[in-house]
This record gives C-alpha cells, structure tokens and sequence, in this order.
C-alpha cells in the first residue's frame, strides 16, 4: 500500500461509491473507523473476519468493508451471527446494530446470545433514534425526547444496553463515544480477543432526526454535547450519585471469564458421538 494512503483503504471495497449513505457528520462512520482500527492493529486476516448487520443506518456498514459480510433482516443480526459462529467458530463474528436494531425487534436475540455467551462481538451504535425508517422513537429514546411517534414526547423508560447485557450474561460489556474515537477503537479491540459475548455499546448521536426534533443543534454541537457530558469510569466512581446523574459513563464496565457456548456444544457432540459409539 502507498505510504500515503489511510490504513482503512485496505479494508474497504474498491467497486463501492463513497461517499456513504450516512448523513454529514453521522458517528456512524467513526465507528466504522474505530472497527478497521482495532482489527488492523490485532492484525486479522481478513478471510477470517465476519461482520455482520440487520436493518437501519448502522446495518449499512457491512456494504463498505471487505470482510465475509452479511446484511440481514431487521433485528436478526445476532440470530445469523450465532448459526455462522457455530458452522465456523474458529471465525471472529462480530454483529454491528443500531439501538433499534439490537434492542426491539432483536431485544430476544440480545438478551439469549448473552445468555449463551456465545463468542459473538456486539457492536450496538445508540443514536437513541430510529434513524433510517424515518426518526421514531426507539428502545433507548430518553424520557420526555421527541420523536416522530412521540411529537409530544416519548413517555417510556429507555433500556440501559449495557446493564441488559450484564445481566444476561456477557462476559465483556463496555461503552464509548464517537467523540472519544481513539478509546472506542481499544475498546473494541479488547471486545474481539474476549472469549464468549462480548458488548461495545458506542454512543452516538442522528443530527438529522432526533437533534431536529429535539432542538440540539447540529453534528458539531451534539459531538461536543457527548464530550461534555461524559466521564471515564474511574473517574465516575469518585463522583456522588447527583453529580454521576445524566452521566455516560465510559470505559469496561464487566470482564469476567466464563464457558464459551460453541465450546461447549463441541464437547456436548464429542460425548454424544462417544455414547452412541458404546
């Protein structure tokens, strides 16, 4: 590769058009970034890489990287993920979804594959918003935000991605910003090299939905809003109750050790074929 051209054009598809799909400013594509950052500096084959999508802005992703991809249905990303993990679990699966995605239509999906801890890495991009299909309210759309389907403000509590996933049985779970790229992208690196389900909530902002309707301002203004309005878990811990109140809290949240499923259900076949065999 020339010394001047960027490491990411070596993982993206030379036959699709840029720019993308996403709006100016969308977070979307620093996540991508961060993504192309982590498995660039672990340095994974490509033909080894599986990534992975459903429906929406963020199911978009796998159409720009030349990994083996699969652009599913809404809200299957983790239900394909998991049938290509077990075919093939020597392969890193990685699932990329939108809050509306992984968590509504795909909230099941979600909460068993964490259940499992199968070896799949989550990448769940929460703008808040259904971004695509037209700015409604979401699964983690705040109490009191407008949305399309909520003109008059959205009435029910958002679901905390991350304490979901914790209680349902990850073994890594951890959160960033697109503001904080260089962070996001070592957090997704450790995310890819956990054995069993590993969670990388980025959060991340739709300037064109759900800013509009919500008056905050443009791509630059909500970019600064996640700078300003998070802190670093160590730092968080020192802070009281009020003042970590509204926070996102950033950096590994949980990181336990626990069986993987596809190893498992290896074992499980070895002493099936062994019964059968007596």
């Amino acid at each position: 590769m020339p010394q001047h051209e960027h490491t990411a054009y070596s993982y993206l598809r030379p036959t699709k058009k840029f720019p993308n799909v996403w709006c100016a400013g969308c977070g979307i594509g620093v996540v991508m970034g961060a993504l192309i950052r982590a498995i660039d500096r672990l340095g994974l084959d490509k033909d080894q890489v599986a990534l992975v999508s459903g429906i929406g802005c963020t199911g978009r992703m796998p159409v720009y990287l030349d990994f083996n991809t699969m652009h599913t249905t809404h809200g299957r990303a983790l239900a394909f993920a998991t049938g290509l993990k077990i075919a093939r679990p020597e392969m890193k699966v990685i699932a990329i979804m939108g809050d509306g995605d992984a968590l509504a239509i795909g909230g099941n999906h979600f909460i068993h594959s964490a259940r499992r801890n199968i070896g799949i890495t989550a990448i769940v991009v929460n703008n808040e918003i259904y971004g695509m299909t037209g700015g409604q309210y979401s699964p983690t759309t705040p109490i009191d935000s407008r949305a399309t389907t909520a003109p008059y403000g959205n009435i029910e509590p958002p679901i905390p991605v991350c304490e979901l996933a914790i209680a349902a049985g990850a073994t890594y779970v951890a959160r960033g910003t697109v503001y904080h790229a260089v962070e996001l992208d070592r957090l997704i690196e450790q995310a890819i090299t956990k054995e069993g389900f590993s969670l990388v909530e980025a959060v991340s902002y739709c300037h064109t939905g759900f800013g509009r309707l919500n008056k905050l301002g443009s791509a630059v203004d909500m970019m600064r809003a996640l700078k300003d309005n998070s802190v670093n878990l160590a730092a968080a811990e020192k802070l009281t109750p009020d003042e970590r109140s509204g926070k996102i809290v950033r950096g590994v949240l949980h990181n336990i050790e626990k069986p993987e499923y596809t190893r498992l259900y290896a074992a499980l076949i070895e002493r099936a074929q062994a019964t059968v065999k007596k």
